[in-house]
């Protein structure tokens, strides 16, 4: 069903549910498989259920995307009232800022990793992320004094949190937070709890690759996902069996820039400030989307050998990465991938 949003005068949100998608129910005992799509987060939200008929699995869709647009109004960093966004606008006020619990989960998690990756993952690089909007539409490099001014406002380190009174402090004037490698996977976490909470645990969210995984489907031991290849028109040739996990990707295969014969990824690396320039495609299988997500992106900037250490000291967390060099595709992963893979 796809999931379009109009507002009342009042100013209220409904969900109309238009247009049925699939919907799946060959025995009357069996669950029926319902799929959901709505444009959300800047990209277009997936939603397969299993419910006892489509009523529930419509009204279970419903609580998930309400709960995405609650999420979305508090960590995007695209929409000037987010509470992420004017927590940006307070930086170098030298207040503590409180900050809402969900907001507040997901900067723990971001500052722990990046205190383990030692700045490889850092929601800090919007200043730099900015340039390399720019840098991207004009087809030119950003200069050196440009970096430099950005990289005064980046570091993880200018992020304080007080965990006695749920406040953050950002220390330095005109800092961005960017949770793009992060936020997605936070958000179908959330609403994969909102599924199940709904009555429907056979349920999948695919946030725009970031795919958060309930309880495995009718008849078989788990989900069937593909793994993203390197190139973008190339069709997945290894396939995961999955339940009650997550898994997400991160690579360049559909955002990059080439300058002066340089293929920039639209990936930063927030240690220089500049785009990475070998392409990989990092997939990464964790417990939970909030993980996977923001390994796979500090796995695609570590690279393939630290890439491996970090994923080997999370309990719990498989990666493949495949890396272009001398024109071939070259593939590492963990030791417990194997047992994933899907054999069918």
């Amino acid at each position: 069903v796809d999931a379009r949003v109009s507002r009342a005068a009042t100013g209220r949100c409904f969900f109309a549910l238009l247009l049925v998608l699939a919907s799946e129910n060959c025995h009357a005992n069996e669950l029926a498989r319902s799929r959901f799509s709505a444009h959300r987060l800047g990209t277009t939200i997936r939603l397969t259920v299993y419910a006892e008929d489509k009523l529930q699995a419509t009204r279970a869709a419903q609580a998930a995307l309400l709960e995405i647009d609650r999420l979305e109004a508090i960590l995007s960093s695209y929409r000037d009232d987010s509470e992420l966004v004017r927590l940006s606008n307070r930086s170098g006020s030298g207040q503590g800022i409180p900050v809402s619990n969900d907001l507040w989960q997901v900067l723990c998690a971001a500052n722990r990793l990046s205190r383990k990756t030692q700045g490889a993952f850092d929601i800090t690089v919007g200043p730099y992320s900015q340039l390399w909007k720019q840098a991207r539409r004009e087809r030119q490099l950003p200069t050196a004094e440009q970096l430099a001014t950005a990289g005064n406002a980046v570091g993880y380190r200018h992020v304080q949190l007080d965990c006695a009174d749920q406040r953050c402090r950002l220390t330095q004037p005109n800092m961005r937070l960017d949770l793009g490698g992060i936020a997605k996977g936070y958000i179908a976490d959330r609403a994969l709890a909102a599924l199940q909470a709904a009555g429907c645990p056979i349920a999948l969210v695919d946030a725009g690759g970031d795919l958060a995984l309930g309880a495995a489907p009718p008849g078989r031991s788990g989900w069937r996902v593909g793994i993203a290849p390197l190139a973008a028109d190339a069709p997945a040739s290894q396939f995961l069996s999955l339940a009650d996990a997550a898994v997400a990707t991160s690579g360049d295969a559909w955002q990059s820039v080439t300058i002066d014969g340089v293929r920039y990824s639209h990936l930063l690396d927030p240690r220089t400030g500049i785009g990475l320039t070998q392409r990989s495609s990092v997939t990464v299988v964790a417990s939970d989307c909030l993980t996977a997500d923001s390994l796979a992106s500090a796995v695609s900037v570590l690279g393939p050998q630290a890439g491996m250490r970090l994923i080997e000291s999370i309990c719990g967390a498989e990666m493949l990465l495949v890396e272009q060099r001398d024109g071939q595709a070259q593939r590492q992963s963990s030791t417990g991938l194997k047992a994933l893979l899907d054999a069918d």
